[in-house]
């Protein structure tokens, strides 16, 4: 791609200061941090680096919004249309969105235009239409009293959310917040603060209330950290890593013992079986394992294939993963851009390297590409043992692990042998086998036939050390909250 076209789609970036109570501002501190383009290495711009006290006037202004503030106390109709506006602003700067997307963290800017920034407006309309439909329960008492439970907003909550789906993930856990009622504090990833920074943006322009929703940049040990043991915040909702995980658990439970949902690392298997179709079999694969570069916690790194079909698909998959075109994110034949950071991109290669030290056989890629850039080539093992380092770590990046197996009974004792459990693929045409298999395998998110088919109103959430909670759907409303029982005597009734 001519560098003129790339540069033609790059915006302008407006907003590199933290969001609190309706207004941009400097961190407290003064300091910043620069925001890298993964497909140049070069500096971006500097982006506001908030701190504890940072996150401190962050959730003073969410309290107030809370406890003193219209948004928990409008109808839920009314925020619907809030939120439906919201939706709107997003579609109307789809492309600007989609631009920040690709180069803060490498993200195929083809893909953001047509399926991530598109998914993420219908995902705010979805839970802006659930705004007025948060109903408690009438009870049935055994004796003379009377009980109903409310649904209340659980009050202040911290979104801590990760790099690789930047937009996706803010609203992920952002419009379920705002449909209970909820006011909140979002820390961003480090390496992907610019598309929350315009979101926060676009909801003030959508009228969502000053204080309501709060956006502090800045890094994990210190902002996230924050968020997780504020005394002031009632929730905190985390994506990333299984590691970080544990530590916001821990932070949680040791300051006010606030509600935590997490959702957490993945080394999600996919099952091929003997009278799948080869070609959709390695699209499957394909797809599952090497989608936004394998930034993606339901990657299916782990492809078990059964040895009838092991060597076409094998091959199929090699022939496949050779035509895919790692470049420039906003070249329109790119497939396959950059890994978010040079950190991640070291990473990736070093589990590359570790599998060629196990054993593991490569069969197409292993090597860093392109030139400029943390870009590196769709990679493939086969001969992998269950005991490696590389079929047991989540290694997020463009690796599949390819293996070989017998029966359904193996396929299902292999992938369950596995820390995480947070998504799984089958690919077969006998219904008893997918049956079967999809009720076996103990993760939050079974596909057949396909695989990365999200939806707004589907959930997902992990078993395991996958974690706990869900995004998507009515369930994901539950974790924002609470519920609240009423009992009152009745007199003289002529039934209970």
């Amino acid at each position: 791609m001519a560098e003129g076209k790339r540069n033609s789609h790059i915006p302008d970036i407006k907003f590199t200061k933290l969001f609190i109570n309706g207004d941009f501002v400097d961190s407290i501190s003064g300091k910043t941090f620069d925001t890298i383009d993964p497909s140049s290495e070069e500096v971006i711009a500097k982006i506001a680096e908030g701190d504890k006290e940072d996150i401190d006037l962050a959730v003073k202004a969410a309290r107030q919004a809370f406890d003193h503030g219209s948004w928990p106390r409008i109808p839920g109709c009314e925020r619907g249309k809030i939120m439906n506006k919201f939706a709107d602003l997003i579609d109307e700067n789809l492309e600007e969105l989609a631009a920040l997307e690709s180069i803060d963290v490498g993200k195929v800017f083809s893909f953001e235009t047509y399926v991530d920034i598109p998914g993420i407006s219908k995902e705010v309309r979805y839970f802006a239409g659930a705004a007025d439909k948060i109903h408690g329960k009438t009870l049935k008492l055994s004796s003379e009293f009377q009980g109903y439970t409310l649904l209340e907003p659980i009050g202040v909550v911290g979104l801590i959310i990760p790099w690789n789906f930047p937009s996706a993930m803010f609203v992920l856990k952002c419009a379920p917040a705002l449909a209970a009622g909820c006011t909140m504090v979002v820390k961003p990833a480090e390496q992907a603060p610019l598309s929350a920074l315009y979101l926060a943006h676009l909801a003030k322009q959508a009228g969502i209330p000053d204080g309501v929703l709060n956006v502090v940049t800045g890094f994990g040990c210190t902002a996230g950290s924050a968020v997780a043991s504020h005394m002031d915040i009632d929730c905190v909702s985390f994506t990333g890593s299984t590691e970080v995980g544990r530590l916001v658990m821990q932070v949680a439970a040791t300051s006010n013992l606030k509600t935590v949902s997490l959702e957490l690392g993945g080394k999600s298997p996919l099952l091929i079986f003997d009278d799948a179709n080869v070609d959709q079999a390695a699209d499957l694969a394909l797809l599952g394992s090497l989608a936004n570069k394998g930034e993606i916690c339901v990657c299916s790194s782990r492809v078990f294939v059964q040895e009838g079909i092991y060597d076409k698909v094998a091959a199929r998959l090699v022939e496949k993963a050779k035509t895919l075109v790692v470049g420039d994110p906003f070249d329109p034949s790119t497939r396959q851009g950059p890994q978010v950071d040079k950190k991640q991109y070291k990473r990736v290669l070093s589990y590359i390297k570790q599998g060629k030290r196990e054993g593991a056989t490569l069969l197409t890629g292993g090597k860093p590409c392109v030139g400029k850039g943390y870009y590196i080539e769709p990679t493939i093992f086969e001969n992998v043992t269950d005991d490696m380092v590389i079929a047991k770590d989540e290694i997020f990046g463009p690796v599949m692990c390819l293996m070989k197996f017998k029966t359904v009974e193996e396929a299902i004792g292999r992938a369950n042998a596995i820390a995480y459990g947070l998504a799984a693929g089958i690919v077969t045409n006998d219904l008893n086998i997918a049956n079967r298999v999809s009720r076996s395998i103990r993760a939050g998110m079974i596909w057949i036939n396909c695989y990365h088919n999200f939806d707004s109103g589907c959930p997902i959430g992990g078993y395991k050390m996958s974690g706990f909670g869900k995004d998507h759907g009515m369930e994901a409303l539950e974790k924002y909250l609470q519920t609240k029982a009423v009992v009152t005597p009745i007199y003289n009734s002529p039934w209970l």
